[in-house]
């Protein structure tokens, strides 16, 4: 089975789902070929180190139908488009400076029928909207995330947890963390097993 570890942690998935999911995973190494989304040596990797560790956020909160989540330098659609798989009921914006790796994400968007998607191309200080979370992967330090982030983030809440950012992680975040006092910060390898795992964190800052 080509997505057999997203159907091991997230047995719930549909069929509809699955497909997406199968689809994702043909597409990505396609556009790898002409657009360097993931790095080259790193896209056969594809299940478990992007999209199941995009889905990571899943595993910490799971999103009321009706959320608003902004993917802040998303590339080529992580952690957005897997989350907005599994959330069809959330919507997701995809913004990133980079216009050719929103095209891929926009085009793999498409081709596997996600509806709860829209993009924006340019920088975050663009961006008036308000969302309930920002959501990010290895983009920036996470200090200066929060501050950009902070503006965008909606007073009002519809989760089991404030409004917040949520970012995607690695390696040791003592130095990075010590002037966010509010921050939480998990250990994705409580739920996956697979090593690549190991040194990846899950940072949340309420706002």
């Amino acid at each position: 089975m080509m997505i057999e570890k997203l159907t091991r942690y997230f047995p719930e998935l549909t069929e509809t789902q699955r497909k997406q999911f199968e689809l994702m995973m043909t597409l990505y190494p396609e556009w790898n070929e002409k657009i360097n989304v993931i790095s080259r040596k790193d896209i056969d990797n594809l299940e478990v180190n992007h999209l199941l560790h995009s889905l990571s956020i899943a595993k910490y909160i799971r999103f009321t139908p009706g959320t608003r989540i902004l993917d802040f330098g998303t590339g080529g659609g992580l952690p957005g488009l897997p989350l907005a798989v599994l959330f069809p009921d959330v919507h997701f914006h995809l913004i990133d400076r980079i216009g050719k790796k929103l095209k891929v994400a926009a085009d793999i968007a498409g081709k596997i029928g996600l509806t709860n998607v829209s993009f924006q191309h340019g920088d975050i200080g663009e961006c008036r909207e308000k969302f309930d979370f920002v959501v990010s992967r290895a983009v920036m330090p996470h200090p200066d995330l929060v501050r950009l982030s902070r503006k965008n983030i909606d007073t009002e809440q519809h989760n089991a947890i404030p409004n917040g950012v949520i970012a995607l992680k690695g390696g040791d975040l003592g130095d990075e963390l010590r002037s966010l006092k509010t921050s939480e910060v998990q250990d994705i390898s409580q739920y996956f097993d697979e090593d690549f795992f190991k040194t990846k964190k899950i940072v949340y800052t309420p706002l």
